[in-house]
């Protein structure tokens, strides 16, 4: 199995991205936001046990779908170095244990911009960091970067559309 890693700040065009690289491949989209909205049916944000069940779920996955022999899985994570280096790389120990291949993409995009997109209604159906306060808040707080890995393509969705940014994704990674 290859998996498409893409990371990025909140509102960075991940999902959009992982969308239009499924729309030209064939394969599965794990978002991020999936194991949130899981834990958020137990758990309110951020409470004791909610992120330690948000990660169960994202390696559960990542273990059935290799189990099942899934070909491409593409999954979408805010990477904040280095806080989340050590949750990286169990995704990684269970890509390679099972043999597969861990494609890293970070997407950037200007602050302004991020503010841009945060407010927008799709957001707001998936639950997602919707207020221009928090968002600043966030990326002030936190250094979102590309994972630390030689491979990691890193893609501007500022300046490049989800279509052609798929298009490199899957020139680089070899993924038709």
């Amino acid at each position: 199995m290859k998996l498409v890693f893409i990371h990025g700040a909140p509102a960075a065009g991940k999902l959009t991205t992982a969308k239009a690289l499924l729309a030209q491949t064939s394969g599965r989209l794990f978002d991020n936001h999936a194991a949130i909205d899981v834990a958020r049916t137990v758990f309110d944000f951020g409470a004791p046990g909610f992120w330690d069940l948000v990660q169960t779920v994202r390696t559960s996955v990542l273990d059935a779908a290799l189990d099942q022999g899934l070909q491409l899985l593409v999954m979408t994570f805010v990477y904040v170095d280095p806080i989340d280096l050590p949750t990286f790389e169990q995704f990684e120990a269970i890509v390679k244990r099972h043999g597969g291949e861990l494609l890293p993409v970070f997407l950037t995009c200007s602050t302004e911009e991020i503010v841009r997109r945060v407010g927008t209604p799709d957001r707001a159906a998936r639950r997602k960091m919707m207020s221009e306060t928090g968002v600043r808040q966030f990326l002030e707080e936190h250094r979102v970067s590309a994972v630390p890995r030689p491979n990691c393509l890193v893609l501007d969705s500022e300046a490049n559309s989800a279509e052609t940014n798929a298009q490199a994704i899957i020139r680089r990674f070899d993924l038709v």
